[in-house]
């Protein structure tokens, strides 16, 4: 486990702690990172997969449109579970603990999906 993961994992289990409410910041976050996508989120996540065994994609190209796509899908799936989260136990911190501790690659290809040829 390295420093990315403990940050992040310290994150979401403060967010864990506040979500038991009708917001929740996990979601929020992720709306702002699939519709602004800002460069630390790219930074954290290729901090995150240093030491995974993700293979590197060769010179990965997305179309303008399979990036939108994209966005449009993890921003709607975001909120889904954000309309989720209204309920008295808090999902987003729970899936996000799973993806922090596995690393997926499919979460990793989704990422790099996201942000294209920034």
């Amino acid at each position: 486990m390295n420093s990315s993961q403990i940050k992040c994992l310290a994150a979401f289990s403060l967010f864990a702690i506040i979500g038991f409410g009708p917001v929740s910041p996990g979601c929020l976050i992720g709306m702002y990172v699939v519709a602004l996508r800002p460069l630390w989120f790219r930074g954290l996540i290729e901090n995150m997969y240093a030491n995974a065994s993700v293979p590197a994609e060769v010179s990965p190209t997305y179309s303008a449109e399979q990036t939108r796509q994209s966005r449009i899908n993890c921003f709607l799936s975001l909120l889904g579970l954000f309309i989720v989260d209204i309920a008295p136990v808090p999902v987003t911190p729970v899936v996000a603990f799973g993806i922090i501790l596995s690393k997926p690659r499919w979460f990793y290809r989704m990422v790099n999906r996201i942000y294209g040829g920034i």
